[in-house]
């Protein structure tokens, strides 16, 4: 891959385009992880349970899994720039209507509308990624994305406990309607969708490859039966349920309740606890898309981030019966967030072994897994503490014993041995596309005789 290693004058505007987008995607990461911050706001403003409190955070994960490959289609053939302008926008009125919620049923509509509207914004970025980045620099670029977006998580650690105390959740959540309203226009005005609408050479062209040109309309029902027919779709997609299930239904939902009942601590200690595992996600999705990267390889890293990430859990789950030393809980729950961004590796293995044309359907498809985890583990976790609960309340909520966060934290455990085991029937790409090398007939008619 030597072709014009040296990018031509005007590229430098990818950074532009790639940053913005970046902008939209701190917005989900905020709203992705900020339920779980004012849970306790939640469950005695509204008078629910957990397992309704567990349902009220999920209803983000299930429109945005059902959302995914809608989103693929979007970005394939509406374009990245007015598919995330437009879910920016609704996203926005998403977070006002949840802010202004009077129950719990308004509460969900508020969050089905930031759900709907934050759930085209990744896999448009990485479609932008696909026409405006080599290759061998996909993984990477992708891990710095989420880097970027988990500073959304951060702010919806202490930062957004602070805010609440000072101001309250409804204003906090209203005024994040506001920005991410602004960021919509923004998006309008700067992001395009490929080098070409610049007057740029494509990628694709600059690298001398001859890939099938995509139809001005992508054949969508053949182009998704293409992706989930490929075997080798699969074992990235259950790793990456695996992984992103178990952090998300911590850090997203559980984690600070869990830390504030357990260990006895106040709101803002047990979310910046919570802010190390995201700090963890954040430096580890960096490292691990270079890591794969530079080494060529997709298989081995994967592997080694999941098996890791069980590790890290079963020490969380098995150490004093749930109660590791408070002492040790910061780096512990650092390097839970930091090994579980194995998943960063899946997704540019999912644009590797499908065709390079539909990467927008591929990747939309391929990304129902990191919220199809947390959809089915959040709900499950907040039933497990319901099942085990004692009786006792505290200022109009139910408080769930030590015994009872373990068992729902051993859930976690439990989906990233799956994640782990699927990992070992990944295939290696080498980190170039070997859709042709799987047999499949090229445009011509005849069989690629290119081996992986």
């Amino acid at each position: 891959m030597k072709h014009h290693s040296k990018l031509p004058k005007g590229y430098g505007y990818r950074w532009l385009v790639w940053g913005t987008m970046c902008l939209a995607y701190v917005i989900v990461f905020f709203h992705r992880i900020a339920t779980g911050v004012v849970a306790d706001n939640l469950m005695s403003e509204f008078g629910v349970t957990a397992a309704a409190l567990g349902s009220l955070g999920a209803v983000y994960f299930y429109v945005y899994t059902f959302m995914q490959i809608p989103s693929g289609v979007l970005a394939d053939t509406l374009g990245a720039r007015k598919t995330v302008t437009a879910g920016a926008l609704v996203a926005g009125i998403g977070s006002i209507v949840f802010g202004r919620a009077t129950g719990i049923e308004m509460g969900y509509v508020g969050r089905f509308l930031v759900g709907l509207g934050v759930s085209v914004v990744f896999v448009a970025i990485l479609k932008v990624q696909s026409q405006w980045f080599k290759e061998s620099e996909f993984a990477t670029i992708s891990g710095l994305t989420a880097f970027i977006g988990n500073g959304g998580a951060l702010l919806a650690g202490t930062p957004l406990a602070l805010a609440v105390a000072s101001f309250s959740w409804r204003t906090v959540f209203a005024g994040m309607g506001v920005i991410s309203i602004m960021i919509a226009v923004l998006c309008y005005m700067v992001v395009r969708n490929k080098p070409e609408d610049r007057g740029l050479p494509g990628m694709a062209e600059m690298e001398g490859k001859k890939f099938e040109a995509p139809p001005d309309k992508p054949r969508i029902l053949s182009s998704i039966r293409m992706v989930v027919t490929n075997r080798h779709t699969w074992p990235g997609f259950i790793a990456f349920a695996g992984l992103s299930g178990a952090i998300l239904s911590f850090s997203g939902m559980w984690g600070v309740p869990y830390i504030m009942t357990v260990y006895g601590l106040d709101k803002a200690a047990a979310s910046s606890h919570v802010m190390a595992a995201t700090a963890g996600v954040m430096i580890g999705s960096l490292a691990s898309g270079l890591i794969s990267d530079k080494t060529g390889k997709r298989k081995g890293p994967l592997l080694a981030f999941c098996l890791a990430n069980l590790v890290v859990w079963s020490v969380l789950v098995l150490w004093n019966n749930g109660k590791p030393p408070v002492e040790f809980l910061y780096p512990l729950l650092f390097m839970l967030g930091f090994t579980a961004t194995g998943y960063v590796i899946t997704w540019a293995h999912a644009k590797e072994v499908n065709p390079p044309h539909i990467a927008g359907i591929t990747l939309g498809t391929f990304n129902i897994a990191g919220f199809l985890g947390p959809s089915i583990l959040q709900p499950l976790m907040g039933f497990v503490l319901d099942m085990n609960w004692a009786g006792q309340m505290m200022g109009g909520t139910r408080v769930y014993s030590q015994a009872a966060y373990t068992k729902a934290l051993s859930l976690c455990a439990a989906a990233v041995f799956i994640a782990a085991a699927a990992a070992v029937f990944v295939k290696e790409t080498n980190g170039r596309n070997v859709y042709n090398a799987e047999g499949r007939l090229d445009k011509t008619g005849v069989l690629s005789n290119d081996v992986n």
